[in-house]
């Protein structure tokens, strides 16, 4: 096209927990071997969106539509109806933590969703380095409870015969912290540009979602305590089933979507039986999760939780009496990993591993990485050329020059700082990726297709390159924060990308008329898209280097 210009450790949270996917890639990877083109949005108009005679309580500002609790009442954002804190689970404290989400009670009168409610109870990440100043959604938005179970809607109509397609998001930030109230993922540019309804959720996360209590000696009744955070993502969707008509959605037409921790989440949800049907298109934005937690591994964490707690198996039932307070002192005092603990029927298997999931055989998958993802979690910005080979000698002996030599031959200009970037990822998170979208399409079924983001933030200089999370502004077709700097090119790419999600959301094909043809990708045909401003279509690009990693995998301790 031509130029049209390691799941996460608990405890104090850092922008490092973004790392989550590329921690773990290295590990994982190695153990586990056309629609219409849409137009630059214009700015907001000052009338409301469509659908003002729709319902009873409507008005130029405010929009009333029903859900299977009760009336809710949204207000319009520029172009769109914006409806914050909807309910769809019951609170998840008391007789109800660490159990199956509960509906919503039902309410009477009308609603006001104009504000994000509570977010899970989690340790605030610490923004303070310089990629956590460049990043917007790790600032969390609204409280902080157990009545957490809530989500909230954007979309151009509540009309129920608009039909539009669904785009699910599963926010990031592994599955420890983070939140849908986050201003990266106001899905407000996205509904509009991309003619969609959009839907960002909230759920339990960390020692609130999955502890394996039962490993740890818990009565039956709490079986499902170290899966309950996936299991929330399911009510969400059941909800979207019920209720998205009411917000002008098509229930038949829903993706489900997230990148870092939530790429990892929709990973997750793909291999939930209780997910099929939910769902019908999936994207994964460099957070391929071939694994989770084994019910051995989730009791080891479990059993020091419950011993910070005072807790014993004689009482362990006790811990639904307890202040979220204390519960989330204890996780950040016993560490571990709090993520998805598989071996129920919620959740029965690894994603990924050593298969693919049958049970969302047939739903099409795009899954991708950025080129420099790993620059998240660097910050020796002046590395020099022969500190890059004695930092390559450092983490594999002796592959000092042969590395550098290798990366140059396909970016002589980068910076140093950059290649070590570009060789972490494509050790570990990228070869996570490849792996994930070649399993998914030996089933023979719904296609994957794979996409590498190449374009560099201008932002910051430029020193973090095409770093990890650039891409959700893109898809969010967000270009006001520090990524894209309000560059031209930047906006360019925007609409690249979230036309491109908005058409595989539509119609389960990614092709559109902003990118050149896709095709899909299998390990016999590697077809990959590079965004970039040049966006092109390769096949199995930097084959060197991929061939490489495929042959000499990193050893488990390394971090990417």
């Amino acid at each position: 096209m031509a130029d049209d210009s390691k799941p996460l450790e608990s405890g104090r949270a850092t922008v490092s927990d973004r790392r989550t996917v590329l921690i773990a890639g290295a590990a994982l990877a190695a153990a586990a071997a056309a629609p219409k083109a849409m137009a630059q949005a214009p700015t907001p108009p000052a009338a409301a969106p469509a659908g003002l005679a729709a319902g009873g309580g409507s008005s130029k500002l405010f929009q009333v539509t029903d859900t299977a609790s009760g009336k809710v009442q949204g207000i319009a954002n520029g172009p769109v109806w914006e409806f914050k804190g909807v309910p769809y689970g019951a609170p998840t404290g008391g007789k109800n933590r660490y159990m199956p989400p509960q509906k919503a009670a039902p309410w009477k009168g009308v609603r006001e969703c104009f504000a994000f409610t509570s977010v899970c109870p989690q340790v605030q990440a610490d923004i303070r380095g310089e990629y956590g100043q460049f990043i917007m959604w790790d600032r969390q938005v609204g409280g902080m409870g157990e009545d957490c179970l809530s989500l909230n809607v954007w979309t151009p109509t509540v009309d129920r015969s608009a039909k539009k397609a669904v785009m699910v998001s599963f926010h990031g930030g592994g599955f420890a912290t983070g939140s849908g109230n986050a201003p990266g993922f106001d899905g407000k540019n996205l509904a509009y540009y991309g003619d969609v309804v959009v839907v960002c959720i909230n759920h339990r996360l960390a020692s609130f979602g999955y502890t394996n209590l039962v490993g740890a000696g818990a009565p039956e009744a709490f079986k499902y305590a170290g899966v309950c955070g996936a299991m929330d993502m399911v009510a969400a969707l059941q909800w979207v089933r019920d209720n998205i008509e009411n917000f002008g959605g098509d229930p038949s037409r829903v993706m489900i979507f997230g990148q870092s921790g939530g790429g990892a989440k929709t990973s997750t949800v793909l291999a939930m039986p209780p997910a099929k049907g939910l769902f019908h298109r999936a994207a994964v934005q460099s957070g391929s999760a071939l694994r989770l937690v084994t019910p051995e591994a989730g009791a080891e964490t479990a059993e020091k939780f419950i011993r910070q707690l005072g807790l014993t198996k004689a009482n362990i039932a006790d811990i639904q009496k307890l202040s979220w307070q204390q519960l989330l002192e204890a996780q950040t005092a016993a560490g571990g990993n709090f993520s998805p603990v598989i071996g129920t029927d919620a959740l029965p298997n690894h994603p990924f591993d050593p298969v693919a999931p049958a049970v969302s055989a047939d739903v099409p998958m795009i899954v991708s990485t950025c080129l420099e993802d790993a620059a998240l979690s660097l910050t020796n910005f002046t590395l020099t050329e022969d500190g890059l080979t004695a930092l390559f000698n450092q983490r594999w002996p002796g592959k000092g020059k042969e590395l550098v030599a290798l990366y140059r031959r396909y970016d002589p200009i980068a910076t140093p700082f950059l290649i070590q970037a570009q060789a972490f990822t494509d050790a570990g998170a990228r070869r996570a990726a490849y792996t994930q979208a070649a399993r998914k399409a030996a089933l023979g079924a719904g296609p994957a297709y794979v996409y590498q983001w190449n374009w560099r933030t201008p932002g910051y200089d430029g020193q973090f390159g095409a770093v990890h999370g650039i891409d959700v502004s893109a898809s969010f077709h967000s270009v006001r924060d520090g990524f894209f700097a309000g560059s031209t090119n930047g906006k360019r790419m925007a609409d690249r990308l979230a036309g491109t999600f908005a058409a595989f959301a539509k119609t389960g094909d990614p092709n559109n008329g902003h990118i050149p043809p896709w095709k899909p990708y299998s390990d016999a045909q590697r077809n990959v898209m590079l965004f970039d401003n040049d966006t092109r279509q390769e096949v199995n690009p930097r084959a060197e280097i991929r061939a490489y990693w495929d042959t000499n995998p990193p050893p488990p301790t390394a971090r990417g």
